[in-house]
């Protein structure tokens, strides 16, 4: 099977854009989230896009096609909520390890069909573990600065089971994103290298923070160089950033992880800022002219889409990113 670490030197990877874009959509009701298999759920579960890697498989699956016919090098499991602190708002935490599992397997499966039909362009498939609803750095009561809502040993243990379901699922890469809290991040890094050390495995691992606003800073106050040397103890494929802001204003952001980073370099942009309505409304030649400017600086080795994100996006990117080199990497990947 092809390396990610040798792909990654060779050309500028592509990775997916939204899901939740994607999904809304099909525009499912309370009775399709359900299936049958929760069809007598005491709590509604409407929104809970995780759950659909086990009531509307094909949904998952329709998607990653589009995503990979749209030139998609890498596609995210539907897992981005997939933790035992996550599902407790659907009191859905006994079901954590299947939604994890069935999502990478729908994905390997997609994945792997492209992969055959053109074997010189392998597709691959990253496990997505988002930041979960609580904060290890910061108190929930701004009438209690000292209180935490979550701890890190508890995040550890979420992670650690998200992390086997995705590995039994096949997933190649392990990808840490929207990370507004490096101290959760840095659970999901332990339980990654508990599991790695417990199975005598390696696995790519692609970390990717987010920007909240102007300010230049992560929710948790951090630089993206603070956030860099933060996460650098552990090998990683890549260190990038995702979500919150339009490709143009993370431009100074990647500048700085790509001057001092070892790593390959990631971005998955939001399609711009969202506007009243909470919807996003940058096309994608709109979209893909602000990406230019990362290739022609030479800032990234994988490139893709966050919030409001779809294949034509993607389309537009792939389309873009044929005639770069990827950024060199400072150091071998071994």
């Amino acid at each position: 099977m092809s390396n990610i670490k040798e792909e990654i030197q060779k050309r500028i990877l592509v990775l997916d854009g939204a899901m939740g874009t994607m999904l809304q959509q099909y525009k499912f009701t309370e009775t399709d989230f359900r299936g049958e298999r929760f069809k007598d759920w005491h709590i509604d579960v409407k929104g809970n896009n995780d759950m659909l890697a086990l009531t509307q498989p094909e949904a998952l699956a329709e998607v990653h096609r589009k995503y990979l016919e749209a030139g998609a090098d890498i596609i995210e499991t539907n897992t981005f909520s997939s933790t035992t602190i996550a599902m407790a708002d659907y009191e859905m935490e006994d079901f954590v390890y299947d939604f994890n599992y069935e999502s990478a397997v729908i994905a390997k499966k997609v994945a792997e069909e492209y992969t055959l039909t053109t074997p010189e362009k392998p597709r691959f498939v990253a496990g997505s573990m988002g930041p979960t609803n609580k904060t290890a750095s910061m108190s929930p009561d701004v009438n209690d600065s000292g209180y935490r809502a979550i701890t890190f040993e508890e995040l550890r243990i979420a992670y650690k089971q998200q992390v086997e379901a995705l590995l039994d699922g096949g997933v190649d890469v392990l990808l840490i994103e929207t990370i507004t809290d490096t101290l959760n991040c840095k659970a999901a890094l332990f339980a990654i290298e508990e599991v790695k050390e417990e199975r005598n495995i390696d696995v790519p691992i692609m970390i990717s923070g987010t920007i909240t606003d102007a300010s230049g800073r992560t929710l948790t106050g951090q630089t993206a160089e603070a956030f860099l040397i933060s996460v650098s103890h552990i090998p990683l494929l890549t260190v990038g950033l995702n979500c919150a802001l339009g490709a143009k204003d993370l431009v100074p952001h990647l500048e700085v992880l790509s001057k001092k980073s070892e790593f390959g370099i990631s971005a998955h942009p939001n399609a711009g800022l969202p506007n009243a309505f909470g919807e996003y409304d940058q096309n994608p030649e709109q979209m893909a002219s602000q990406i230019k400017e990362y290739l022609d600086k030479g800032l990234i080795n994988i490139i893709g889409g966050c919030c409001g994100t779809t294949p034509a996006h993607i389309k537009a990117i792939a389309d873009l990113v044929k005639d770069y080199k990827p950024r060199p990497l400072m150091v071998e990947q071994v």
